[in-house]
């Protein structure tokens, strides 16, 4: 018998690839780990979510933030240095795991300074992947297949 794992409310993910976009909401759709997906192509639609959801707090207010570092625009690191700035009492509240594949040593120690990232994993995100991040930051882990 399968157990039963309680979904995140809400889940963010911030990339500016359509394809990961479809391929990630797919993943995290079929495992049910949140009852809602928000998606944003760059940082200042992922900071227009957070300010909507958030500011003040609704259901949608993200558990969880899967975040790119590469996107033009606003990229993962200057999202990080701006919602650094939000008025968010819950700031330490949302878990921000960075997606990547690959990332500059320069990069790693600016988010490190920043101290606001829960950890970081290489693309492509997957079922094992999302079970880690359940469990170390959440207490939960997927039911087994």
């Amino acid at each position: 018998m399968a157990s039963f794992m309680t979904p995140l409310p809400c889940i963010l993910l911030v990339d500016d690839d359509q394809t990961n976009n479809f391929l990630n909401q797919s993943l995290l759709t079929r495992l049910g780990v949140a009852e809602q997906l928000l998606v944003a192509l760059d940082g200042q639609q992922a900071l227009s979510q957070l300010q909507q959801h958030c500011v003040p707090p609704t259901p949608a207010c993200p558990a969880l933030i899967l975040l790119d570092v590469n996107m033009p625009g606003m990229n993962g690191i200057q999202f990080l240095e701006a919602y650094q700035q939000l008025p968010l009492g819950q700031q330490g509240a949302i878990v921000i795991v960075m997606l990547t594949t690959s990332l500059h040593p320069r990069d790693v120690d600016r988010v490190q300074q920043l101290n606001l990232v829960n950890g970081f994993i290489n693309k492509p995100l997957t079922a094992a992947k999302i079970n880690s991040i359940l469990s170390q930051h959440f207490g939960r882990t997927l039911p087994e297949a």
